[in-house]
């Protein structure tokens, strides 16, 4: 029989991956270091690696680390052996065609939120961007639904660090009114922006719960001439239905 090649350094990059992976809002290296009794000189050396790979990414406030977009863009095959997107984008579909608007799919990625899937409206005039676009996790709806999730301690750490930029004349830079904001959203899990990221448009994003310690987001986006007052109800409704099936049927799946 074949003696079994080994690889201590590589089965123990693996191991700090899945322990990070399985932490929603990612850990420090002594967090790492005590709970799977690993150096913290050996762990160091190895996020420090993993993090040059964009394996994981650092963030520079809180100092924990989360998985990276580098794994997401190597997964890519896993992806689709799991059928995620492909479990999504029928919902995805529906959606567009009950609220008439594009439908975004993303994740946090460190300090940016990047977009893994759209469905673009029909109409002649919408909102749309690539797959893998990214943005900044301070802006529009999907930003605070990410902020949102965090530790409390992490949050106020992150908003020192991270001063509200103002896009528009609609944008919250009054830190306390955007932490209530972000209170708000954690409560009932929705995030609205009426403006505040691009003038004349809006959103309204939910967390898509129940998919490993990352949750990706679901979000409708729009013209305000479209998403008026008077849609906005039906649509952040029809928002949470869709969030809720997708959740279900990866539920079912894994």
């Amino acid at each position: 029989m074949a003696k079994k090649y080994q690889a201590p350094i590589v089965k123990k990059a693996f191991i700090i991956l899945d322990a990070i992976s399985k932490n929603t809002h990612g850990l420090r290296i002594s967090e790492i270091s005590s709970s799977l009794d690993i150096s913290k000189s050996t762990v160091h050396g190895i996020t420090a690696a993993l993090e040059d790979m964009g394996a994981v990414v650092r963030d520079s406030v809180s100092k924990r680390y989360t998985i990276g977009l580098t794994l997401m863009t190597l997964g890519k095959a896993a992806y689709e052996r799991i059928d995620f997107k492909n479990i999504a984008r029928p919902v995805m579909e529906d959606l567009m065609e009950l609220c008439k608007e594009s439908v975004f799919l993303g994740v946090r990625n460190g300090e940016q939120v990047t977009v893994i899937d759209i469905v673009e409206s029909r109409r002649d005039f919408k909102i749309s961007s690539p797959i893998g676009t990214t943005l900044p996790l301070m802006a529009g709806a999907v930003g605070k639904l990410f902020l949102s999730q965090m530790e409390p301690h992490d949050l106020e750490k992150y908003m020192h660090a991270n001063p509200l930029v103002k896009f528009t004349a609609n944008t919250i830079i009054d830190s306390d009114l955007y932490v209530k904001e972000l209170e708000k959203v954690r409560q009932s899990c929705i995030a609205k922006d009426d403006e505040e990221y691009l003038s004349g448009v809006r959103a309204v994003a939910v967390p898509i719960k129940k998919y490993g310690a990352h949750i990706p987001a679901l979000w409708v986006v729009g013209f305000k001439a479209s998403m008026s007052d008077k849609k906005m109800p039906a649509i952040i409704e029809q928002t949470q239905f869709a969030a809720e099936k997708i959740s279900k049927k990866l539920a079912l799946e894994f």
